[in-house]
Order: C-alpha cells, then structure tokens, then sequence
C-alpha cells in the first residue's frame, strides 16, 4: 500500500499545483502542451483555463482515490470516505469535462 499512497500523494500535490498555478505551471502546461494540436485533432476544452482546471480536478481526484485506497488499511472509515468523495468528484468533473470538450468542438465546426 505504500506505492498506492505515495502514488496518491503524488497525484494530488500535482493536481493541486496545476489547479492553484504555483509557479506559473498552469500556464506552462497549457502554453506547451494543451493549446497544441494532437495530429488531426485541434486543441480543445483542456486549453482553456476553465477546461484546464476541470481536468487538474480530476487529477486530485485520482490521487484522493488512492490515498482513500490506502488509508482503508489504517482506518476504514477515513478511507471509505476519501473513496466516496474521489469517485464523486471524479465523476461530477468527468461529466463537466465531457461537455465542455463537446462544446468546444461544436464551436469550432463553426
């Protein structure tokens, strides 16, 4: 369980870091790799600030799975919590981004 933690920790101090713009690593990361084209696709919602923090949220949620996954084995109830609301988040944040990436792409068509 220690790599499932560390992994979670991990996780979350880097979806925290995009989400919040320490250092200007937002930024960076939608300068250099969002805003890009990817082959045939046009960059889309993620290079937005709005889609870009929909998916640093579900990169936290990621990490609150994980670090649920391990606490269960230290105190179950803290851990089923953390999983309950990771997996909620990363739904609810699922489904934002879904819609803003269809969004996104009707817009362009136009």
């Amino acid at each position: 369980m220690a790599v499932v933690l560390a992994i979670g920790v991990a996780l979350s101090i880097a979806g925290l870091v995009l989400l919040l713009n320490l250092f200007g690593a937002g930024d960076g990361v939608i300068r250099r790799v969002t805003s890009r084209d990817l082959g045939s696709l046009p960059p889309g919602f993620a290079a937005s600030k709005r889609g870009f923090r929909i998916y640093a949220v579900l990169v936290i949620a990621v990490g609150v799975l994980c670090l649920g996954l391990a606490a269960t084995t230290w105190l179950l109830p803290l851990g089923a919590a953390m999983l309950v609301a990771g997996a909620i988040t990363f739904g609810i944040a699922s489904m934002v981004a879904i819609a803003g990436e269809v969004e996104t792409a009707r817009s362009q068509k136009r």
